[in-house]
């Protein structure tokens, strides 16, 4: 039997318990293992400079971010109120500040206000409003310029609080950091409350309630929907919409207002109709006093407490600082350029005391160059009563005669402004038609020009005059205020007057130079009596007033660079200069006529001032 052959367990295939191995995969490329590092290198310092640069820039936006705790109750610029003798405000200078009043207390017309125009949505947003920044954002666009802002009451209030008015990218952020601050530490109703009394409202007020006092004279609880309505409108222009610097202006902004009052209901249309009626009278402007104020700021000097509110008690009466100021400019606008006649300044004093009453520095800037002050100009014939004076003081009298005739000084040949001669006069007819040749002869006769000098430095005027006859005819230059002071003597009784503008710093009496007896009562009055005869037929007939003591002299300089009128009215001293600042001549222009004519306008409200 054959046998089976077997094959051997060496021989028998087996599977292998463990898979057999694939092919190889190839290592990963130095190369690429480079890159990846580099990669992450670069990435790693990318972010570094990221940080560091946004951290440069979150810092430049926010390096002089003020502290807002502080910035709330941050000082103001001390205020100082100028006061006429009722008590009245005339002026003032630096910040004023009213009594801080919450919403509720105020009429619910004056929050109203406010709202309506300025965020009419501050009830329905956060401290942004993203609804009201596209609405002017598409009305900016359609009018390819900007016409209406998209800041809320909290941005203005952070700007108000804590910023400026420069519109950079810097600004609006930290107006934005500022506003989320606010929102987190205030409720809407405090935000409100803070806006409505730190908003710069012009002239130097912040808040309602001080311009409320500045423009109406009320406090803010007082004020009536027209009222607010101008207020309200003040934050889009404070300096060129409130009333005292453009009145029409005002009026048309607050008509804006309460015609968004009435679009959000804030008020009625029969509540709207009213308050229109009354926006005429309450935007009327008030009596500008710059020129008078500033004057006295200037007096009052190192008077004045550095660094705490000051009130003035001052002498200025508003009725004629006004009156002043319509008659220099009426005269100027009217008559200006037929005349080549572009400039004036006037004064108005007390003759008892030299108590200055109103002050008008010139036409134009209020808060320019002071020719009543400042400015020295040739007098004219308005320097002959300081002549005539001396020639009373050496023992003329009025009614003694000179003679007005050709006269020859060393060359100088006077000529009268008729080129007519009258041959022997009275000194009283000498004045009152200014005759040009007499006043020499009579400067003469009272001891010649040092003579002359000397009186006048007795009466106030300092300034250089001539040491020659020609003192006489007004060849040396004054100033208006120094020409009023010298005035009064004729008309108070011989006292020479310095003048003055404020009697008292926060209640506590300010000496002033009082009167001095200088000349003797009888010549002063035979001086105030040729004066008279000056506006009754003589060159000043356009003063005269037929229901009023009136009197006074004109003054013309060489080829018409100067006319003057001084005189009395009513207890004052009014001088007046009309010419050029640049000296040119006028047209004709002659004490008599325009000079005489502002200082007759003037002097017919003293009556009532």
């Amino acid at each position: 039997m054959a046998r089976t052959k077997t094959l051997s367990p060496k021989a028998a295939p087996r599977k292998s318990a463990l898979p057999k191995p694939g092919p190889s995969k190839p290592a990963l490329p130095r190369q690429a293992v480079r890159r990846a590092g580099w990669v992450l290198r670069y990435a790693t310092i990318a972010a570094i400079w990221f940080v560091a640069v946004g951290s440069l820039v979150a810092l430049w936006f926010v390096w002089d971010l003020p502290n807002p705790s502080s910035a709330i109750t941050q000082p103001r610029r001390p205020a100082i109120i100028l006061l006429d003798p009722s008590g009245q405000m005339v002026a003032r200078f630096g910040d004023v500040a009213g009594k801080v009043v919450l919403p509720s207390e105020l009429p619910s017309y004056v929050p109203a206000a406010f709202i309506a125009i300025e965020d009419r949505r501050f009830e329905a947003h956060g401290p942004f409003d993203l609804f009201g920044l596209v609405r002017a954002g598409v009305s900016d666009l359609m009018h390819r310029h900007i016409v209406q802002g998209g800041s809320t009451l909290t941005q203005q209030t952070a700007k108000t609080l804590f910023l400026s008015n420069q519109r950079s990218l810097r600004r609006k952020v930290q107006e934005a950091i500022l506003s989320l601050w606010l929102w987190k530490h205030y409720t809407r109703d405090e935000i409100l409350g803070i806006y409505l009394n730190r908003v710069y409202l012009g002239a130097g007020a912040y808040g309602v309630d001080a311009a409320a006092r500045l423009y109406f004279g009320i406090p803010a609880t007082k004020l009536t929907l027209a009222e607010s309505a101008i207020l309200a409108g003040l934050p889009k222009a404070p300096s060129s919409l409130n009333p005292l610097a453009n009145p029409q202006n005002a009026q048309n902004r607050a008509l804006e207002v309460l015609n968004a009052m009435l679009a959000t209901g804030a008020i009625t249309q029969d509540e709207e109709t009213a308050a229109e009626a009354d926006l005429a009278n309450d935007a009327s402007p008030t009596s500008k006093s710059s020129w008078f104020a500033l004057w006295t700021m200037q007096q009052a000097g190192n008077l004045i407490p550095e660094g705490e509110d000051a009130t003035l008690a001052t002498t200025m009466n508003a009725g004629l600082q006004t009156a002043a100021e319509a008659a220099l400019n009426t005269a100027i606008s009217t008559q200006g350029d037929a005349l080549n006649m572009h400039q004036g300044a006037i004064v108005v004093l007390d003759a008892r005391t030299g108590a200055v009453r109103a002050l008008v520095g010139g036409v134009g800037d209020r808060e320019g160059y002071d020719r009543a002050v400042l400015a020295r100009r040739q007098t004219g014939s308005a320097i002959k009563p300081v002549v005539w004076l001396a020639a009373l003081q050496a023992g003329m009298t009025p009614e003694d005669t000179v003679l007005d005739a050709p006269l020859s000084l060393a060359g100088y040949h006077p000529k009268d402004y008729e080129r007519s001669y009258r041959g022997e006069v009275t000194m009283r007819q000498a004045l009152a038609d200014s005759m040009n040749t007499a006043a020499i002869r009579i400067l003469l006769r009272a001891g010649g020009a040092r003579r002359v000098i000397a009186v006048a430095r007795n009466l106030g005027l300092d300034d250089n005059l001539p040491d020659n006859a020609s003192l006489a005819l007004g060849t040396g230059s004054v100033g208006v205020m120094q020409l009023a002071g010298a005035y009064a003597t004729f008309f108070n009784g011989g006292n020479r007057v310095t003048p003055y503008g404020f009697t008292a710093i926060n209640r506590v009496p300010v000496a002033n130079n009082g009167p001095v007896a200088v000349v003797s009562p009888g010549l002063a009055s035979e001086m105030r009596d040729m004066l008279r005869a000056v506006v009754t037929g003589g060159t000043g007939t356009a003063a005269f007033l037929p229901d009023e003591f009136t009197a006074g002299k004109t003054g013309t300089t060489q080829n018409y660079r100067d006319a003057w009128f001084v005189g009395y009215a009513g207890g004052d001293i009014i001088a007046v200069w009309v010419g050029n600042d640049d000296n040119t001549p006028m047209n004709n222009v002659t004490g008599g006529t325009v000079p005489a004519q502002i200082f007759k306008q003037i002097a017919s409200t003293i009556g009532g001032g």
